[in-house]
């Protein structure tokens, strides 16, 4: 036997008791791990009306991987910042006379206020004679390059347009378009989340598009019901004086 092997044992015996003694007194520290209670019960999903045929086309249409090629809008090199969003939304008036300048068109406001776009402060918030909302920058494809959202009103009523734009093929493609009254549009990663509100009280509806790769267009790929908060109650009314003392 090897004389240094015999010494060392001893000398182990005291740190692996000590180990062991330490172990034992974690069990009763603060971050002792604790059950998290019972859990539920998986349940597997019932299919209702298996027998009930399957539909051959949708009910609604979203719109999706509906795009749009922007006609005489161009920019050296591809470059999105370069283009003047005046400009691609007078493009989509001019293509669509039906919605923006024929006799009884739903937005013949917005036609209308292009007017005032072009001079200082022609584009912003909104809230001016101009239509044409603030445009913002990020690349929502993944390509690399920064694409443009775009959002105007639609006059004389309260929505907003609210569309994405990228370039392919040295051509200015619109991606995404929706119509509706707008609480509040969001940029999260490389999806465009749009809040509208609800005729509940303390609810809304939140819908969120994402860029598919395969259809070259974003897609929607969430809506939401959601509650915001409690709903704000209207007071009775006060019972009067006489009412009172019956």
């Amino acid at each position: 036997m090897n004389p240094s092997r015999t010494a060392r044992v001893p000398l182990a015996l005291p740190v692996i008791l000590l180990a062991l003694a330490s172990l034992t007194s974690a069990c009763g520290d603060a971050g002792e791990l604790r059950g998290a209670g019972p859990t539920a019960i998986a349940v597997s999903p019932a299919r209702l009306w298996p027998e009930l045929p399957a539909a051959s086309s949708p009910a609604w249409d979203y719109g999706e991987a509906e795009t749009e090629t922007v006609k005489g809008v161009t920019a050296p090199g591809d470059d999105i910042h370069m283009i003047d969003p005046v400009a691609v939304v007078r493009a989509e008036i001019a293509a669509h006379p039906d919605m923006y300048t024929a006799d009884n068109s739903p937005y013949a406001g917005t036609a209308t206020g292009m007017a005032a776009c072009g001079r200082t402060g022609g584009t912003g918030s909104g809230t001016g004679a101009c239509p044409v909302l603030k445009a913002y920058y990020r690349d929502l494809t993944g390509d690399g390059r920064d694409d443009m959202a775009l959002g105007f009103r639609l006059l004389p009523g309260n929505g907003t347009a609210v569309r994405v734009y990228t370039f392919q093929r040295h051509r200015l493609v619109q991606i995404m378009a929706n119509d509706d009254a707008v609480t509040a549009v969001e940029l999260a990663g490389r999806a465009v989340i749009i809040r509208s509100p609800s005729q509940i009280p303390g609810y809304e509806y939140r819908t969120q598009w994402t860029w598919d790769a395969d259809q070259k267009a974003m897609l929607l790929t969430r809506d939401e019901f959601l509650r915001t908060g409690k709903p704000q109650r209207t007071p009775g009314p006060v019972p009067s004086s006489s009412a009172s003392t019956r």
